[in-house]
């Protein structure tokens, strides 16, 4: 028979905290931002980057010619010899037979060759090498005689790429730690949101958050949050005080008419039936206490065998239920004692009810563990005739009940519910599965100790 699984809802497979969500998303957009910058500087600066080095050079020859076409052969010189010691440039004849490479070769280059021919003529040479001799060469004339100018390439100094790359470099990580200083910032009083609720959730109505923040949605979420702390420990306090009522105010008048019926009804029978009514009372009475206990557990080390058996033995009629307990002397568990015994008293009382092989009309409750990695899986078993598929989702359900059967029972449809509420005071978990060959079980889920 196909059972449903009582799990954990999965997280997805793609799980990110705020945090790392915003800090992705702020990292990409920033990242995305600086790239595009700088794409569209380099564009910007690319033209007149060129123009200015081909202004510089030009300059440079023109500067060269005037010098040497008004100097006489002693005096040219001593200008050239000038020249070449304090700006780094070396003017020398052109001979026919020189081998020059082109210096144009990319965009940049081509960009300074042109305008250089723009500004000193069509006849302009520029190479990157004469003779096997690399650097920024100009080629004019003086007259009828041509010169080459040699010059440095640092005139034509541009930003290498590995420049690029380290201020590239410097603005994304600046991008990186600024991105995790905001996301901080703005995941932390959601974080603060989240660790109070978890509070409530274990019961702790004291948990308050800052009504101060300067920032006005996250203050409101912060008023709204401790007003509904508050008025859930009201709340909480109403309710601890009906119970005790309740349980006080029902039990006095409960045993006055248990011992009227002792006394007054001469019936055996009848006698005996209004006492299972009055008991039948109490024992409602203890399941809406025990499930609406406020949950304060704390977990300690617990013997699971020892508390197994002795909620066994509290089931004297044999007529009713038989147990067969295979469990390890001393399975030592986390948990509760009083929490556990709980669990199963309510598990044994739901099989006694519920779980009758309609052969004998006994009861057959089978335990058994299985050791999982860090936990211990206790399975509870009855030979009944177990639930419909479909129903079995609901079995925790407060006043629910399976079947038709179940109506009819004398019991307050809590006890499923109580052991589903008790496994999640220590955290441990409860799973509700047909048997094949007939009867439910019940998984418990308990830490080892």
């Amino acid at each position: 028979m196909a059972a449903k699984k009582l799990a954990a809802v999965k997280a997805p497979p793609l799980s990110l905290n705020l945090f790392w969500r915003t800090f992705v998303l702020l990292a990409i957009l920033l990242a995305g931002g600086i790239t595009a910058w700088v794409i569209t500087l380099r564009q910007l600066e690319f033209e007149p980057r060129a123009v200015q080095a081909a202004q510089q050079i030009a300059s440079l020859v023109n500067l060269s010619r005037a010098a040497l076409r008004y100097s006489d052969g002693i005096n040219r010189i001593a200008v050239v010899k000038t020249m070449s010691e304090q700006e780094a440039v070396r003017v020398l004849p052109r001979e026919p037979g020189d081998q020059w490479e082109p210096f144009a070769t990319d965009r940049f280059t081509r960009l300074v060759t042109n305008d250089l021919r723009n500004r000193l003529g069509e006849e302009t040479l520029v190479a990157r090498s004469v003779n096997g001799v690399p650097a920024l060469w100009v080629g004019f004339n003086i007259g009828p005689d041509p010169y080459w100018m040699q010059a440095e390439y640092a005139r034509l100094q541009t930003l290498t790429p590995g420049t690029w790359f380290v201020w590239v470099g410097v603005a994304l990580l600046a991008t990186l730690l600024g991105s995790a200083a905001v996301a901080r910032l703005i995941n932390k009083p959601l974080k603060n949101l989240s660790f109070a609720a978890s509070r409530i959730r274990e019961g702790e109505f004291d948990s308050r958050l800052d009504e101060t923040t300067i920032t006005s949605e996250i203050r409101a979420v912060n008023i709204g949050f401790n007003r509904m702390a508050r008025e859930l420990a009201k709340v909480e306090e109403e309710r601890a005080v009906m119970l005790a009522g309740i349980s006080h105010d029902l039990r006095t008048p409960l045993a006055r008419l248990r011992l009227e019926a002792e006394i007054s009804v001469s019936d055996d029978e009848a006698r005996r039936n209004m006492a299972m009514d009055i008991d039948q009372l109490d024992a409602i009475i203890d399941k809406f206490m025990d499930y609406a206990r406020p949950d304060d557990t704390r977990t300690v080390q617990v013997d699971a065998t020892a508390v197994v058996e002795r909620e066994a033995a509290s089931f004297r009629d044999t007529t009713q239920i038989r147990f067969s307990i295979k469990l390890p002397p001393h399975l030592i568990v986390m948990g509760d004692d009083t929490e556990l015994g709980r669990v199963f008293a309510n598990l044994f009382e739901n099989a006694r009810r519920y779980g009758r092989s309609i052969e004998t009309g006994v009861a057959r409750v089978s335990i058994s563990h299985v050791v999982a990695a860090d936990s211990v899986i206790i399975t509870v078993r009855d030979h009944g005739p177990g639930v419909a598929p479909e129903k079995l989702g609901q079995l925790t359900t407060p006043f629910f009940r399976g079947d038709a059967a179940r109506t009819a029972a004398t019991g307050a449809g809590l006890g499923l519910a109580i052991v589903k509420k008790a496994l999640q005071r220590i955290d441990a978990g409860l799973e509700l599965a047909n048997a094949r060959d007939g009867g439910l079980i019940a998984h418990i889920r308990l830490k080892r100790g």
